[in-house]
């Protein structure tokens, strides 16, 4: 049982591990922090791109990430 949970965390681990890698930046360095973010068409669609997907697989994987961890303490 223990080996199996080890086994799903370390695939769930690299898989984090990917999904931040192909996340793009929120800012362009020093002018993305200076002039802000405008609000345009393009800006109210991006919970249907790629990096939206990306960010809420993020969150998912954490989560089972936090899960496994105390589950495997406990075991």
């Amino acid at each position: 049982m223990k080996t199996a949970v080890v086994i799903v965390h370390l695939i769930i681990c690299i898989a984090i591990v990917a999904i931040v890698v192909l996340q793009s930046g929120k800012t362009s360095g020093l002018s993305g922090a200076l002039s802000g973010s405008s609000d345009t068409f393009l800006s109210k669609n991006k919970s249907k791109t790629l990096d939206a997907r990306l960010a809420r697989a993020t969150k998912w994987f954490a989560g089972i990430f936090v899960i496994l961890t105390i589950a495997l303490n406990l075991i």
